[in-house]
């Protein structure tokens, strides 16, 4: 019993030894060389600016949605969806569009090739 225990003990120490190692200093605590030491005057010109917006995207009544602007009208979009209906419809099926696929074939598509062809090949 008392061997059984002692190895066990041995093995637990080496177990939790193996996980104890320095940090990760090119992980997320590391220092960021891209954005670099901004100095006093930077930092309160952002921090104006950000204010100045009067935009947070922190926050919790935050709306992306209060600027944005279509660029279509309510009939093109309800007319793009009647059109790709069937598509649509097939695609969230059972077979999750295989039939569909197998029986409409799409139009090939021009292949493109990578380099210019040799012309004088010898």
């Amino acid at each position: 019993m008392n061997r059984s225990t002692l190895a066990l003990a041995v093995l637990s120490v080496a177990a939790f030894a193996a996980h104890a190692d320095d940090g990760d200093l090119s992980g997320q605590f590391a220092a960021s060389a891209a954005g670099g030491q901004a100095t006093r005057a930077q930092a309160q010109a952002q921090l104006a600016e950000y204010q100045k917006s009067g935009v947070n995207p922190w926050s919790t009544s935050y709306n992306p949605l209060t600027s944005f602007k279509g660029e279509k009208t309510r009939a093109e979009v309800t007319a793009e969806y009647l059109a790709s209906r069937n598509a649509v419809e097939a695609m969230t099926g059972e077979d999750s569009g295989s039939a569909y696929l197998a029986s409409n074939k799409a139009a090939e598509a021009p292949r493109q090739l990578a380099g210019q062809p040799v012309r004088n090949a010898q």
